[in-house]
């Protein structure tokens, strides 16, 4: 078991910064993940924690050493990365027994190790297989027990499920989950799917251009985003976010006018989530602007209006009846909204 910190720790090549400054403590048994879109810095984190990737600045730590000069195979990490990187001529029983074999495990330990990783992703029926004849899950579950064997204090986990389908990554992150709360393990999980990053993180790390945004409970990034470009990638949809300016305690831009606000006169923007407003064809509300789309998903029906170049979405019940262009209004409380500073995008709720 161990704790994991990040210590300044910065990443460049030339000119170009890939890890700005990172500073970071992974508690024992936490399952962390580092969240963002593609190039944000998240693998190259991952990588130099790994060793795999030298630092340009800074310390890492993993219990009390420093690990900064250690080889990978001296870090005690456990990698299971986007490809599988399985061994095609091997079966998934040899697959799952290399790890022990590379460390000079003794033999006579092996098939007990590797049948206990075995069981617990529940390949028992696939030992002979090789990874010519295993689904995309399979393959999966093989990288995971071969991961497993030989039980690391850490487990770094790079976008593992972006090959899979819909339905098996939906599976295969429960089965994750599962398997890191019965073992206790540290692990860190580098993804640019924002619903992998709210539904196993214990705690994420949102990343943009190689600098931290913010680190919070999956709650707490989804209630309170700390700026604009948390607000914007966190959530499905996004939140709603809209250009205007507050004057007399009015957030006011076109067709939206929202009431008590507790700002100075200036330019702001206002965001709400997309189920936290209603929405009327008579009734008078906040926000007022014809259909733009109209999406069914299945228990709910998002309706998104298209006010001058923000699109802003409700979530409404699956019985609401109106159609594209009809013109309807929508009512927000303050309470929920967040208001952020018009030019540096920061969340003012949190000054």
């Amino acid at each position: 078991m161990a704790e994991i910190e990040l210590i300044n720790v910065s990443k460049s090549w030339g000119n170009f910064n890939a890890v700005v400054n990172f500073n970071l403590k992974i508690k024992d048994q936490e399952f962390l993940v580092l969240l963002g879109p593609s190039g944000c810095g998240k693998t190259t984190t991952m990588r130099m924690i790994a060793g795999l990737e030298d630092l340009s600045n800074g310390i890492i730590k993993i219990g009390s050493k420093i690990v900064n000069d250690l080889e990978p195979k001296d870090r005690d990490v456990s990698m299971v990365f986007q490809s599988y990187g399985l061994y095609p001529n091997m079966t998934v029983y040899e697959n799952v027994r290399f790890p022990l074999k590379i460390r000079k495990v003794p033999k006579e330990n092996h098939n007990d190790l590797v049948m206990k990783a075995i069981n617990m992703v529940e390949l028992q029926e696939f030992l002979q297989r090789k990874p010519s004849e295993l689904s995309g899950g399979q393959k999966q579950r093989v990288a995971l027990a071969r991961a497993l064997v030989r039980k690391p204090n850490v487990f770094l986990m790079d976008e593992p499920l972006s090959n899979l389908d819909a339905k098996l990554r939906v599976s295969t992150r429960a089965e994750i989950k599962h398997l890191q709360n019965k073992l206790k393990v540290t692990t860190i999980y580098v993804t640019h799917d924002q619903i992998e990053a709210m539904t196993l993180a214990d705690r994420v790390v949102v990343m943009n251009k190689g600098v931290i945004q913010q680190i919070g409970t999956p709650k707490q990034i989804y209630e309170r985003p700390i700026n604009t470009f948390v607000a914007s990638f966190i959530g499905n949809p996004p939140m709603n976010l809209i250009n205007g300016k507050i004057k007399d305690g009015q957030f006011i831009s076109d067709n939206v006018n929202v009431k008590k606000f507790n700002f100075n006169d200036g330019k702001y923007i206002l965001g709400f989530r997309a189920e936290d407003a209603t929405i009327s064809i008579s009734k008078k509300g906040n926000i007022k602007g014809p259909i733009f789309s109209i999406e069914l998903l299945g228990d709910a029906i998002m309706v998104t209006l298209k006010i001058e170049e923000s699109f802003i979405s409700v979530k409404v019940h699956n019985d609401f009846v109106a159609a594209i262009g009809d013109v309807v209004n929508i009512s927000i409380i303050s309470s929920k909204c967040q208001i952020f500073d018009y030019e540096n995008g920061y969340n003012l709720k949190y000054k």
